[in-house]
C-alpha cells in the first residue's frame, strides 16, 4: 500500500452553508492572526539586526580605553572597557559566540537583515493572500446571509 502526501483539499465556498462558511472565517482569522504575529517578530528581529550593524559602527579608534556599558542581558548592564577596536563579539545564535573583525560582523548583520527582508516580503504576500480569501469569504457569507433573509420576508409576507 502506497501512501501519497496529503494534498489540500479545494472547496468552493460558495457551496458551503453558513455555518460552515462561519468555521472558515474563524480558522482565516486564526491564521491571519498567526502571520500577523510572525511578521512582527521579523521585524523586531530585523530592527535588533539593524541596531548591530549601527553598534558595530561606534567601534572605532578613537573609542579605544574609551569606559562603556556592557550589556549583561536586555536590562543589566556593566562598565567596562573598549580595548580592542579591530575585532568585537558576535552572537551566532544559540548561546555561541563568534570574535569576529568590524568588516566580517557588518558583513554578517546586513545578511541577517537581507534574509530577514526577503522573509518579511514572502509573508507580506501571504498574508495579502489570505486577507484576499477573508474578503471573498466574507462576501460569501453576506450574500448567503442576505438570501436567507430575504427568504424570510418572502416566507412572513405569504403568511400574513
Amino acid at each position: 500500500m502506497t501512501s501519497s502526501p496529503a494534498q489540500p483539499q479545494q472547496v468552493n465556498v460558495t457551496d458551503l452553508d453558513i455555518p460552515q462558511l462561519a468555521d472558515v472565517r474563524r480558522q482565516l482569522e486564526e491564521e491571519l492572526s498567526h502571520l500577523s504575529n510572525s511578521y512582527t517578530q521579523l521585524r523586531q528581529a530585523q530592527a535588533k539586526f539593524k541596531a548591530c550593524i549601527e553598534n558595530v559602527g561606534q567601534v572605532k579608534s578613537e573609542n579605544k580605553d574609551k569606559t562603556i556599558l556592557v550589556p549583561l542581558t536586555n536590562s543589566l548592564y556593566v562598565p567596562g572597557k573598549l580595548c580592542d577596536v579591530d575585532h568585537v563579539i558576535v552572537d551566532v545564535g544559540t548561546g555561541y559566540y563568534v570574535k569576529k573583525s568590524r568588516a566580517q560582523a557588518l558583513k554578517h548583520y546586513e545578511a541577517k537583515v537581507d534574509y530577514i527582508r526577503t522573509n518579511l516580503e514572502a509573508l507580506q504576500e501571504t498574508i495579502q493572500k489570505k486577507q484576499d480569501n477573508m474578503n471573498y469569504l466574507i462576501n460569501v457569507l453576506q450574500m448567503k446571509l442576505q438570501e436567507v433573509f430575504n427568504e424570510c420576508g418572502a416566507v412572513q409576507g405569504s403568511v400574513s
